[in-house]
C-alpha cells in the first residue's frame, strides 16, 4: 500500500507544479483559439476570396475520381477544403508566431543590462603627482 500512496502523493506534486498548469490553460486557450480562427477563415476570408475570384466557394472545390453507383458513393479529393485548412494554419502559425515574438522581445528588455556607468576618472595621489611634475621637469631641463 506504500508504494500506491507514494505514487499519488509523486502525481498530486506533478499535477500541481506550475508548468503542467501553465501546460494545460495554453492547451484550452489553444482549443478555444483555434475555433475562433477556423471561424474567420470559412466564414469571412474564404467568401471575400471566393467573391475576388467570381464566386468560388471553396468547400465545394473538388475532383471527382469515381462517380457514385448505385453500390458506392462518389470518390472525391476535396482540395477546397484542403485550401481552406493550410489558410487555417497559416493564421495560426502567424498569431503564435506574432506571441513568441512579443513574449521574446519582453524578455530581452527584462534580461538587457542597463547602460553601464561612465567610470570615474581615478586621480592618482598627491605624492605621485608631484614624482610625475618633477620627472616632467628633469625631461625638460635636460
Amino acid at each position: 500500500m506504500a508504494k500506491k500512496s507514494s505514487f499519488i502523493e509523486e502525481f498530486k506534486k506533478f499535477i500541481s507544479r506550475g508548468n503542467v498548469i501553465d501546460l494545460a490553460i495554453g492547451i484550452i486557450i489553444g482549443t478555444a483559439f483555434t475555433a475562433i480562427v477556423k471561424s474567420l477563415v470559412s466564414d469571412i476570408i474564404m467568401p471575400i476570396i471566393g467573391l475576388v475570384l467570381g464566386g468560388v466557394n471553396f468547400t465545394k472545390l473538388s475532383i471527382v475520381l469515381r462517380k457514385a453507383t448505385l453500390t458506392q458513393p462518389a470518390l472525391t479529393l476535396t482540395y477546397g477544403a484542403f485550401f481552406q485548412a493550410v489558410i487555417d494554419f497559416l493564421l495560426v502559425a502567424l498569431v503564435v508566431f506574432i506571441l513568441i515574438r512579443s513574449i521574446n522581445k519582453i524578455r530581452e528588455k527584462r534580461e538587457k543590462p542597463a547602460a553601464p556607468t561612465p567610470k570615474a576618472e581615478v586621480v592618482p595621489p598627491a605624492d605621485i603627482l608631484l614624482l610625475t611634475e618633477i620627472r616632467d621637469l628633469l625631461k625638460k631641463n635636460k
